[in-house]
This record gives C-alpha cells, structure tokens and sequence, in this order.
C-alpha cells in the first residue's frame, strides 16, 4: 500500500500549529512553571505536530486556586440565564470553527476525518443539551411535619477536575465540561498527554466567548505528575476520570488517602455482542464489522465478545471476515475506514495480545499482523483481526485489549450465552440480535451491562445517560443523570 496525502488544511488548523502551546489558567495563557514541554506527535506519520506544555503541582496548584477564586467570586453567584447564555456562545463558535477541530483531532488522534466529524457535531450537540439545563435545576418538597416546610436545592459542589481519555478527546471532554458548567461548578480540564491539541484550541474559544477568568482552566500533562496532582488535591471536590479500570482504581486509592472527594469513574469494557440465529443478518453484516473495529478498536464499547448461535455461525462469520477485508487503512486525512494505533506503545500492546490468543488456544482466521503502509513507516496500524475460540477464559476473551481484534465463538441456548455474556469483570455495554422482542427484553433484563442495544450497536444521544456495572465503572454520564454527578442536594427544613 501506499500513502497519498493532498488534503488543504484550514488556515486556522495552521495557524495554531504554529502558536506555542500553553496553559489555559485563569483566563490567561501562560507557560509552565518549569518551562517544559513534551512533544505532540501525529500517530499517522510519527511526525511532531508541536510541542505541548508540561504541568506539574505548582501549575495545578495555579489552576485550583484560580478556580476557587472564581467559584466564590463569581460563577456560582452568576444567575442561570447568563451561564446558559455562555454555554450556548462556546457550542456556536465550536460550530464555526468545527472544520479547524476535525483537522486536530485527525491530527492528533489518527481517526479519519468523518469520524472526527462524528465527534465534534456531538460535541456541539452536548454543550446545547446542557446549556437548556442551567434554567431547570430543580429540588423537591416533602409534606413530613404540619407547619413545617422542607425542600431541597441543588447546589454546585466548586472546582472539579475532568480528566479525559485520548481515544474521544474532545467528546469525552464535552460529556464531562458541559454539565459541571451547567451546574455552576468552575473545572480544571486534563486532557490526554497523548491528545491535548483540540482541547488547548477550545481554550481559545473559551476565552473568545468570554467566561468569567478561572471558571474553566486547561493543564496539559501526562498521568504523573500532572493527572495525581490534580486526583490528591484538597482544593479539588470531585474527579471525573474516562480511561482504564486500573488507572481508576489508582485513582480510587489516592482518593481514599488524601481529601475524600466525589468520583465519577467511566472505565473499561469487553463487551458481548450476542446474535441469535432468528436475527436478521442483513443487518448484523452491515453492523457487526463496525461493533468489532470502530476507531481501530480503540473504544471501551465495541462489542469485542462476539456469540453466535451455531445454525448460523459459519455465515455470519463468513460475513465479518468479507466485510472486514473491506475496510480500508491509512492516514486520517485520507478519509480511510480506519486509521492508526494512537503510538507504538499501544501497537505493542495489541500485537503481544494477539500472540497471546495464539498461544492459548485461540484460532487466528482473519489479520493479527502490523501494516506497512509506503509512506507511514512510523505510523502503527494493525489489521482487522479476528479469532474464534472454544475457551472464554483465556485472556482475549476475558481483558479488554483496545485494538482491532475481537474474539467470536458459537452458543446452543439461551442461558448458555446469557451466562457467558455475564462471565466478565465488565459491564458497560452489550448488544442483542434477534426478531423475538421477548427473547431480546429477557436477556436485556438479565445481562449485566449499563447499556443494552436491540438490533443495533454504539447508539448514542445526550438526552441518554451513559455508564458500566461491575468494573466498568462508577456514575452515569449524559442525560440528566450527569447533574448528579457535579451537584449536591441540601435539605432545608423551615418551620413556620
């Protein structure tokens, strides 16, 4: 295969390329305070894209005092309409500038340029859903005691910390700033060290809509120091963290040693994605290529657990391994099907578990090899890959893996795959396949799973709320369920 790129970019794309990064801190950009940086680098080519600042305690330190400043000051007295007015002004320049964002998330991230697309139109959706909520935060009454009123009210909690991943940077950074805004709460923002340009471009809209200095300040940093500065900080009243269930429960533990706070966590996943032989199969082979290797794998909701009941396994995986050859590979500028592994690290993490499904027992029918691409030496793309397997716990079938493979076995009954869908650590998604609305509502009632999609798979809307059972995580994200997890709930009694 060869490269070919020819794609134009915005003068604005350019533009900031060219700026040198800093920190967003209380309303203004400034360097770190030990002056260093760390490079950006486009997982496509390995080429630096710039360099991207370093913080540590004394910037985080910065960050929360100036957020606590504005908090008190002058965010939290600010009446609703005005912070809906400003939420609404930060979706509408993200909507003008929406071209320069995809370029820096496919720049930065490797996904193709629709994909990216895909992304920022709902990162636009999501500030306007929250944005409509500043005006409706609302408590109860309760008729307990005669001559006494009691109510509740919803208050902000003050300066949270969002620490996004690097697989949706700015989707995930959306899901998490847009309803702590809402709710009246000032944030400091972490973006992946590995996926920080779209993030550090959004402060630029931040500062062009006008919020008050400190109500949303922006650090750029790896895990350590930056992310446990902020995680053990007491001037810090809640951590939302999106990543990895072992980083999650570092989290939790740092947590637990230093000023509790609240959590929300929103973690791994190795979901099943059931087919029983009643489903209509023109619809799971237009579907199933994309539940298994969307984002190049790179996402803690495909369905990376594949059952198929047995009178028709061979056809439908007859249809994955066609419609999976299918999919193309390449630079995100391309518009390819698919784009690179994020870095070399992660390359290496997928192909040493794609080793390990070949040497337990796993059989290898499609891909499980790293691409070469003419022209994209540095960059890491691994082929679609697909195993069966008679054993579900070997440890393809059991860890989430975060690459392009997924493992597809055969079941006989109902409960067996009921009980094998369950067999995990997991339970953020699963999905269901049959024309049986009883047979669909018993197991999504039954599978242990967060989310259940019926004859369909990665359907998502902000009106929805989001989340995992079991290890997959604590809270629910989206929706109105998302204010919860940025307010607190006081009770008033008044006795008259």
């Amino acid at each position: 295969m060869k490269a070919k790129c020819t794609y134009r970019f915005q003068q604005k794309t350019l533009d900031f390329l060219n700026q040198k990064q800093q920190l967003f801190i209380n309303g203004k950009w400034i360097s770190p305070k030990r002056k260093e940086y760390f490079p950006a680098i486009n997982p496509a080519t390995g080429s630096l894209l710039c360099e991207i600042p370093l913080s540590d305690s004394d910037d985080v330190n910065h960050a929360v005092e100036a957020g606590n400043n504005a908090f008190h000051t002058q965010w939290r007295e600010m009446n609703p309409e005005s912070r809906a007015e400003l939420i609404f002004k930060l979706a509408d320049l993200i909507e003008r500038d929406k071209q320069v964002l995809i370029e820096l998330e496919t720049l930065d991230n490797g996904k193709p340029l629709d994909k990216a697309s895909y992304d920022i139109t709902s990162v636009i959706r999501h500030f306007r859903y929250y944005a409509g909520w500043a005006t409706k935060l609302a408590g109860s009454t309760y008729p307990v005691v005669k001559e006494t009123l009691v109510f509740t009210k919803r208050e902000p909690l003050g300066v949270v910390g969002l620490i996004v991943p690097w697989n949706f940077p700015l989707m995930i950074t959306a899901w998490k700033l847009a309803p702590a805004l809402t709710c009246g709460n000032c944030c400091v923002l972490k973006p992946s060290e590995k996926t920080s340009l779209t993030a550090l471009y959004l402060g630029r809209l931040i500062e062009e809509v006008g919020f008050p200095d400190g109500v949303i300040n922006i650090l750029t940093g790896p895990g350590n120091p930056t992310g446990e500065a902020l995680v053990c900080h007491s001037g810090i009243h809640k951590i939302s963290f999106t990543g990895s269930t072992a980083v999650g429960k570092r989290i939790s533990g740092q947590n637990a040693k230093h000023k509790l706070k609240r959590i929300s966590l929103e973690l791994g996943g190795k979901s099943p994605n059931v087919i029983f032989s009643d489903a209509d199969l023109d619809k799971v082979s237009k579907s199933l290529h994309w539940s298994s290797f969307y984002n190049s794998g790179q996402e803690c909701t495909l369905g990376s657990r594949v059952y198929v009941e047995k009178p028709v396994f061979d056809q439908v995986i007859d249809q994955l391994i066609r419609q999976s050859k299918k999919l193309t590979i390449g630079n995100g500028l391309e518009n390819p099907d698919l784009g690179p592994l994020i870095d070399r690290q992660q390359c290496q993490r997928v192909l040493s578990y794609i080793e390990s499904g070949k040497n337990d027992g796993g059989k290898l029918v499609l891909g499980g090899q790293e691409l070469r691409i003419r022209g994209l030496e540095k960059g890491c793309f691994i082929n679609p890959t697909i195993f069966t397997h008679n054993d579900d716990d070997i440890r393809i079938v059991q860890e989430e893996i975060f690459g392009p493979v997924v493992v597809i076995s055969s079941f006989d009954s109902f409960d067996e795959v009921l009980g094998r869908a369950n067999n995990s650590s997991y339970g953020l998604v699963a999905g269901v396949w049959t024309k049986d609305s009883q047979k669909a509502f018993r197991f999504a009632d039954k599978i242990d799973a967060g989310t259940v999609w019926i004859n369909g798979y990665d359907q998502f809307s902000p009106a929805v709320p989001f989340g995992g059972f079991k290890e997959s995580g604590l809270g629910k994200e989206m929706g109105k369920n998302a204010l919860d997890l940025y307010t607190r709930e006081k009770a008033i009694w008044y006795n008259y």
